[in-house]
């Protein structure tokens, strides 16, 4: 701590204009796949422009129309052609991006020029619309990226110096100037200002910091200059961690498209087999000419196509997860929001997740001719010197009351009680309440003490001298939020379970507070797994929500583990399939509803497709479906499930 001081010391004397707002280095460069998506929607209108004029001067200038079409078949045609045959060479496998191209051509082939463009156009324009869903859905999540910084302004040996984040040390002094990114987890030592964690916890108003608040990389300085002291290394900070979350949320395929997929390679074989049939076997059997028979045999080809089916399912879940990563819960996957619509049980860890994680003081019993303030005073005198939780909380206890500032002198810990010390030269003492199983202790302490546990309270005894000075009594609070969560849910049908290590007598006080519908408490890690694999076996699909290292097996093991952003473990983060960045535990009842609403769109959009496929189909061999109409029917789908996961966006 003196060493710190003795940097910011120095760090005072340096010229005040190094205090000039200057953001730190940040990757900069042109976004190529953003550059590739938007070529992508241009090579569409381009193709459709191509196609009207070829259209306007077919008749007149045939030779110049053959050519436009042409080029609007290669301006549209040529990035899906590219993809179809990477598949069909790399996988050995057809895509509804190959379909589309044979049809195209196929239409050409017998003159159809315009038919053709128009189904390059529109299928170019949806594949475009789709890359945009895509670009749209991961924005929220992706953008975080381009806020990490680069270089932070390190204090060492009175001197400021620009180094890489990726150099900082635990314990290292930095300078973040007003309107800088904060370059790395840590601790305000110095300053005021409001930090805007947007980025972070979803909180869209900006948080005032002080000394000794916690502060995240990735969040933007306000009006004041900090001096932050790293508690993380660059490669484990919380913002590190979102980054990696992105990463695999980016990647991850739910079930359902996997399935999607695997079904469109086999769908596309069988509509090629069919196609060839019908070339083939019209002519023969039913007497048509070869250009009618090749002419349905294209409508087929178009309107038998997957491609509002492929379509059906991840713009959705790309959406869902943008619009969740809004409000701060960060799925990794869309396999994760597809479990989440199937939640029968949620199922919190106590401590630190149903409630605050850090003791308070609850009561303060005074015995006869002891004042509480002048009670607090010494005790906390006495508890300031040492960093045991309970201690912290007697200090935050007499900081907020106000109670008066005094010294303590000859401060001990005695290992397995509690800690004594004198304060203006008189002994106190601070620890278990065994004294008050003496005959010489009054009944009435224990009767009080006994009222006091019964709250699931932990109580401590305050000795001074020989005498029984009175009883202090701490609990781990509810969150704020808590009650409301549980309700949320059960609004939802959903059951809620606490699994806690904690004491029975504690975990049944939370329980009522909060109105969860099982307790499970004194359990071990392994204990807790035990209990969500029974829960899953009852009662279908369970969500786990917690935020230590010992939550990390049960978290694993249930459906969809949610771990605690702010305050859970760097393990806990790792291990779970949604990320509650904010540890707002209100959100997750939303979380579920908005996977529920995904899952209905995809139905939706499933049974829409399948049904103007059958359509198409029927139309094309009851009556004489027209290309045209045939590719706006077709395509027009496959935009209309586009838009209908845009939704999810809202």
């Amino acid at each position: 701590m003196e060493a710190i001081q003795q940097r910011l010391n120095h760090a005072a004397q340096l010229d005040q204009h190094q205090l000039s707002p200057q953001r730190p280095g940040r990757r900069r460069g042109p976004n190529f796949k953003m550059m590739f998506k938007n070529r992508e929607m241009q090579a569409a209108l381009g193709s459709g422009a191509m196609m009207l004029a070829a259209w306007g001067l077919s008749g007149s200038y045939e030779l110049v129309s053959v050519i436009l079409y042409i080029a609007a078949y290669a301006i549209g045609g040529w990035a899906k052609a590219k993809e179809g045959v990477e598949t069909l060479v790399k996988d050995r496998d057809l895509d509804v991006n190959l379909l589309m191209i044979a049809a195209a051509l196929g239409a050409a082939s017998i003159g159809y020029w315009n038919e053709g463009a128009m189904l390059i156009f529109i299928f170019a324009l949806s594949g475009a619309l789709e890359s945009y869903t895509n670009e749209r859905s991961h924005k929220d999540i992706s953008s975080l990226i381009a806020l990490k910084p680069e270089t932070a302004l390190r204090i060492q040996d009175g001197t400021v110096e620009h180094v890489a984040i990726e150099l900082l040390q635990p314990g290292d002094l930095l300078l973040v100037k007003p309107g800088e990114l904060l370059p790395s987890d840590g601790k305000v030592y110095k300053g005021y200002s409001a930090v805007n964690q947007a980025s972070i916890t979803g909180e869209s108003v900006p948080v005032e910091k002080n000394a000794g608040d916690e502060v995240y990389a990735g969040t933007i300085n306000g009006e004041g200059a900090l001096y932050i002291e790293v508690t993380q290394p660059a490669d484990n900070t919380l913002f590190s961690k979102i980054i990696k979350l992105v990463e695999e949320a980016q990647s991850e395929v739910p079930a359902s498209q996997r399935f999607i997929e695997k079904f469109e390679g086999i769908y596309a074989k069988l509509v090629v087999l069919i196609t060839a049939a019908l070339i083939l076997a019209m002519p023969l059997l039913f007497g048509s000419t070869w250009e009618n028979a090749f002419y349905k045999a294209m409508v087929f080809l178009v309107v038998a196509s997957p491609c509002a089916l492929v379509a059906s399912i991840m713009p959705v879940m790309l959406s869902s997860i943008s619009s969740s990563a809004r409000r701060g819960l960060l799925f990794k996957g869309g396999a994760h929001v597809e479990n989440m619509a199937k939640t029968a049980v949620v199922a919190f860890d106590k401590t630190g997740t149903l409630t605050r994680g850090v003791p308070e003081v609850t009561d303060l019993i005074a015995a006869e001719g002891y004042e509480e303030m002048d009670i607090l005073s010494c005790i906390a005198a006495i508890e300031s010197q040492s960093k045991h939780p309970l201690a912290e909380a007697v200090t935050a206890k007499a900081f907020t009351a106000g109670a008066e500032q005094v010294q303590a002198e000859e401060v001990q810990s005695i290992t397995g009680w509690g800690i004594v010390g004198k304060v203006n030269g008189i002994l106190w003492r601070i620890g278990k309440t065994d004294v008050l199983d003496q005959d010489t202790a009054d009944s009435s302490w224990r009767e009080t003490r006994a009222k006091l546990e019964s709250e699931g309270k932990t109580l401590s005894v305050i000795m001074h001298e020989d005498n029984i000075a009175g009883l202090i009594a701490m609990r781990d609070t509810v969150r704020p939020q808590a009650v409301k969560a549980v309700e949320r849910l059960q609004e939802l049908g959903i059951k809620v379970a606490m699994l806690t290590g904690d004491r029975k007598g504690t975990a049944d006080v939370i329980a009522k507070e909060t109105g969860v519908d099982f307790v499970f408490a004194e359990l071990l890690p392994e204990q807790k797994v035990e209990k969500v694999r029974a829960l899953r076996e009852q009662y279908g699909h369970v969500v786990m929500v917690g935020d230590g290292v010992n939550d990390a097996p049960a978290l694993a093991a249930a459906t969809v583990g949610m771990g605690m952003g702010m305050s859970g473990s760097g393990t806990a983060i790792e291990v779970s399939d949604v990320v509650l960045m904010n540890d707002n535990i209100e959100e997750i009842a939303w979380s579920v509803k908005q996977s529920r609403r995904a899952a209905r769109v995809v139905k939706q959009n499933i049974v829409f497709a399948i049904s103007v496929i059958t359509l198409l189909i029927a139309g094309n061999f009851i009556t004489e479906l027209a290309l045209p109409l045939g590719v706006i029917g077709h395509e027009g789908s496959t935009i209309l499930v586009i838009l209908n996961g845009l939704r999810l966006l809202r």
